[in-house]
């Protein structure tokens, strides 16, 4: 991407939100969130089509509104907050299909493992805000297998259903601020 025409956006994270939900046993789904990321997005002027994704979250922010719950998902048996403190990702494409829509393709590391991705983008439009900064908006919402990312623990019920499903939902809000 040439410099002289490129544009950075950077993550509004009062304005946006990194919810995930998985089942459990099978019959319910249960939401979290990660409380700390960020990113960046660069593009060729105001021009999303083509424009290049960073993203990271932190492990030790995850809430599932249970605190057991999240010292175990953060402990070794899932993420290994210690060992792996973030997840990341970096865009391959963000390639344009309609008018708001977006096929985002990049590499998702979780742990030690990186596999590519495909996620869905839709554009909400862009803006000025209160104090003249111009923001963009975008819901990016796709699915992941865990076992694929090294999230292998499994629990089974005395009576035999599965504690964990295995997909898990991704749903990201994310206002983007212009950068001057």
């Amino acid at each position: 991407m040439a410099t002289e025409t490129a544009t950075k956006w950077v993550i509004d994270p009062m304005h946006s939100e990194v919810q995930f939900k998985v089942k459990h046993l099978v019959i319910s789904t249960v939401s979290g969130f990660f409380k700390s990321f960020g990113g960046e997005v660069i593009t060729e002027g105001d021009d999303f089509d083509n424009a290049e994704v960073d993203f990271t979250l932190d492990i030790d922010s995850i809430d599932t509104n249970q605190t057991q719950r999240d010292e175990h998902l953060k402990g070794g048996e899932f993420f290994d907050a210690e060992k792996y403190p973030k997840i990341s990702f970096k865009s391959t494409s963000l390639t344009k299909t309609d008018d708001e829509e977006y096929e985002l393709k990049g590499d998702l590391t979780i742990k030690d493992v990186t596999k590519p991705v495909t996620l869905n983008a839709e554009f909400g439009g862009s803006a000025a805000d209160f104090y003249g900064n111009t923001k963009a908006g975008f819901e990016i919402t796709g699915k992941i297998n865990r076992k694929e990312f090294g999230l292998t623990w499994d629990g089974v019920t005395e009576a035999g259903s599965v504690v964990v499903g295995e997909d898990i939902k991704l749903l990201i809000n994310l206002q983007l601020t212009k950068q001057a």
